[in-house]
């Protein structure tokens, strides 16, 4: 499937603006579960790609599977392995050590789990508390966070930890910062988009600092389990 000129865009908004918020996420996950030079990484939902690049900067050989055809085109522009869908056993290759999978939907989780070893890691990750998190007030509500426990119970897996890490979104004015939320996919049900963008641009004014930018605190919560 080709990518539309709007969806091209919506991307590029995502790895040139948004993408880089979570780079703490990415980075306290690896930390915690000392990524380095020969694990092979599983990254669910990767985006552009940045959670990939930042995991082969330690030395990792990391995957990524991504269904949306503009984002996966802009991964693949930087030389990347992005698949459109997990991967079905048999593994070509020996199976995964860790797979990473932040805002999982429990359908593409499930797909994903086979292709992890035996003991391997999956990390789930998503919103923290909502009194601890200013993008989804913005949005009126916003998305509720998953419920990352459940998740894990569900799919058979064995806890093994938990973190909290503070991922400040910061954008340089009010246009980035609607086109860096826009990117989220947050705003995909709208039926007027336009309106929704105005709406948006209006509810960011509050978090304007004297010099322009836009400064929205965010804590994310993930968790780490084991396969059985």
């Amino acid at each position: 499937m080709t990518p539309t000129p709007t969806a091209t865009l919506v991307a590029r908004d995502w790895a040139e603006i948004q993408e880089r918020m979570l780079v703490p996420l990415y980075e306290a996950v690896y930390d915690r579960l000392e990524v380095g030079p020969g694990d092979r990484l599983l990254g669910l939902g990767c985006g552009a790609g940045l959670p990939l690049l930042l995991a082969a900067g330690r030395g990792a050989v990391a995957t990524g599977v991504e269904a949306d055809p503009a984002l996966r085109a802009l991964a693949r522009e930087r030389l990347l392995e992005v698949l459109a869908a997990p991967p079905a056993p048999p593994i070509a290759k020996r199976p995964y050590d860790a797979l990473l999978a932040f805002a999982p939907a429990p359908a593409a989780l499930a797909a994903a789990l086979p292709a992890v070893r035996r003991g391997g890691a999956v990390v789930l990750a998503d919103w923290g508390p909502a009194e601890r998190c200013t993008v989804p007030s913005v949005l009126g509500g916003g998305p509720a966070p998953r419920d990352l426990d459940a998740l894990v119970e569900r799919a058979g897996l064995r806890p093994d930890g938990s973190g909290r890490v503070f991922c400040p979104f910061g954008y340089a004015d009010v246009d980035s910062a609607v086109r860096g939320l826009v990117s989220t996919g947050l705003y995909d049900g709208a039926a007027d988009p336009a309106l929704a963008e105005k709406e948006l641009a209006e509810a960011l004014h509050p978090y304007e600092r004297p010099d322009g930018a836009v400064w929205l605190p965010n804590i994310f919560r993930y968790v780490i389990a084991r396969m059985a």
